[in-house]
């Protein structure tokens, strides 16, 4: 559990299927955060990589290609400060889990993006919009200040 204004040290982003959401998140807040912060991501259920993650993410310098989809219950270490479910499904499983833990769960409603529709460009621009979005609040939530140019 983390003070309020303290920024926690160890963080599991989750949702439905770890294919899409929370691999996105925890690939920005490792990045934002090296070595200052623990990440990991997982899913209700495993899901199947998606390429279009890769792609939207290597658009911005990061590189999810190794990432393999793995539920809870994968997980092989506990100790969070934070959870941050990005899916209802995802939401209620955390809670379940850390009922007896002294964590901080936090839902982050987030569109999925693979329900959307159109031309692969359409498509894309889902997938950056939710990248985007995580972007924005994983830097205001672990409050997050750029590095001094030099």
């Amino acid at each position: 559990m983390t003070e309020p204004g303290k920024r926690p040290t160890a963080v599991l982003f989750a949702c439905g299927m770890n294919a899409v959401r929370s691999p996105m998140a925890a690939a920005i807040a490792s990045a934002l955060f090296p070595g200052r912060v623990y990440v990991k991501s997982a899913g209700v259920k495993r899901g199947d990589r998606d390429p279009f993650v890769d792609q939207v993410m290597a658009e911005i310098g990061m590189d999810t290609s190794r990432h393999q989809p793995r539920t809870f219950e994968d997980l092989d270490e506990s100790g969070f400060d934070l959870v941050v479910t990005l899916a209802p499904e995802a939401h209620h499983k955390a809670l379940e889990l850390t009922r007896t833990e002294a964590v901080d769960v936090e839902y982050w409603p987030t569109m999925d993006p693979t329900l959307a529709t159109g031309s692969r460009d359409q498509i894309l621009d889902s997938y950056r919009t939710v990248r985007d979005q995580l972007m924005m609040r994983i830097k205001k939530r672990l409050d997050w200040t750029p590095p001094p140019s030099g």
